[in-house]
């Protein structure tokens, strides 16, 4: 993965995938608050005289970053700016472009000026973010486009490694040494939760399942290191005229699994 780097200072990355639907249709899910909410993060656009100006991404409480929308020309492409404390604004451009055969290119491109090349490795790592999330956008496109939405997220730090938190989160849900196309069932005294793998990667570590139980959707798996702590993510996307209820009957023994599974790290010096 490289920087690009121009005279003007200009450095960006680009990333590209191919995915099913009409330039609208795309657009839908890549432009609007509630298609955003459906592959990535709760996501809200403000609008004044029927335009968007502004776009808010809530990645937890506290984690909310908001972007300015510098250009708006749909279905075809729009931009954002956002500035982020210690760095540089950093522009997102954002295009989709009509191939044959109900297939669309969608391209972003992520870009800051700067002297050096301190922040090199932001940019690299907002490429490598996305990926997965992109991989979940494919999926919602091709098996649940246009239906309602709605999330439950988990981020818990664990101890170990990034490997070992990777390997406990996995076995602790019945998807390690999953294949792509096998089909899964979490073990017992794990909430419900059965589907399709669609996505494995261990660079970095995450997993995609397209999912039956607790309802049509999709789950997230990821392993990070987080300044020095490794954390487990769980992310589920539901679809469908039932997702809320899913999610409102889901979410509290979900909640509870991961207190008992993942309880937080005593702090040295402290007693239960």
């Amino acid at each position: 993965m490289s920087v690009k780097k121009e005279p003007s200072g200009r450095r960006s990355v680009q990333s590209e995938v191919e995915v099913p639907g009409t330039p609208e249709e795309v657009w839908q899910a890549i432009a609007t608050g509630p298609g955003i909410s459906s592959w990535f993060v709760p996501t809200e656009f403000e609008v004044r005289d029927g335009k968007p100006v502004a776009v808010k991404l809530s990645f937890g409480p506290g984690m909310e970053i908001g972007s300015e929308v510098t250009v708006w020309d749909p279905p075809r492409m729009y931009a954002t700016e956002a500035g982020l404390p210690g760095s540089p604004p950093i522009a997102s451009e954002w295009s989709v472009e009509a191939r044959g055969g109900g297939i669309c290119v969608l391209r972003i491109v992520q870009s800051l000026f700067a002297s050096t090349d301190d922040w090199d490795n932001q940019l690299e790592s907002a490429k490598s973010g996305l990926a997965s999330f992109l991989s979940i956008l494919r999926i919602y496109l091709k098996h649940f486009r246009g239906q309602r939405s709605a999330i439950m997220k988990w981020m818990v730090p664990v101890a170990g490694t990034e490997a070992e938190a990777w390997e406990t989160l996995t076995a602790a849900l019945g998807v390690n040494g999953l294949s792509v196309g096998q089909r899964c069932t979490a073990p017992a005294g794990v909430p419900t939760l059965s589907g399709v793998a669609e996505y494995l990667t261990q660079n970095p570590y995450d997993a995609l399942l397209r999912l039956d139980k607790p309802g049509p959707g999709v789950a997230a798996l990821g392993a990070v290191d987080f300044g020095g702590q490794s954390m487990v993510a769980l992310n589920l996307y539901l679809y469908g005229d039932q997702a809320a209820g899913n999610v409102a009957r889901e979410q509290p023994l979900w909640d509870a699994w991961f207190q008992k599974r993942f309880p937080p790290p005593t702090e040295p010096g402290t007693s239960e």
